[in-house]
């Protein structure tokens, strides 16, 4: 987990905090909404997934679902575009280079408008 943290502060520039409430947005995202079987095969390539998952914020009464419900909490979070952006790249991209490659792109395919973030 402090491999894929490091790697979004550096890269995307946010504080760590932020980078793994985002991260862990995203995962929940990916749990609910993804190939069960896929998802803890990607999961199980990220350590710590259970503890950023646990952090991440629920949504509000008016939250919208899908990815327009996801970019939606990372606005909340403060985030931009690019920040969003960023940070679904580098850890989709993390659980690629962990192994989970197969199953990324399986979650990714199986997920309306997901694979233009990632």
């Amino acid at each position: 987990m402090n491999d894929l943290i490091k790697r979004i502060t550096d890269s995307v520039g946010i504080d760590a905090d932020t980078a793994e409430k985002a991260v862990g947005a995203i995962l929940a995202f990916l749990q609910s909404e993804g190939p069960a079987d896929k998802v803890k095969e990607m999961l199980a390539a990220v350590p710590g997934a259970d503890a950023l998952i646990a952090q991440a914020p629920s949504g509000g009464m008016l939250s919208m679902g899908g990815v327009m419900g996801l970019g939606q909490k990372l606005m909340g979070m403060g985030l931009g575009m690019g920040e969003i952006s960023g940070v679904a790249k580098q850890t989709i991209g993390y659980a690629r280079e962990n192994g989970a490659g197969d199953s990324v792109d399986e979650i990714v395919a199986a997920i309306p408008g997901l694979s233009q973030f990632v």
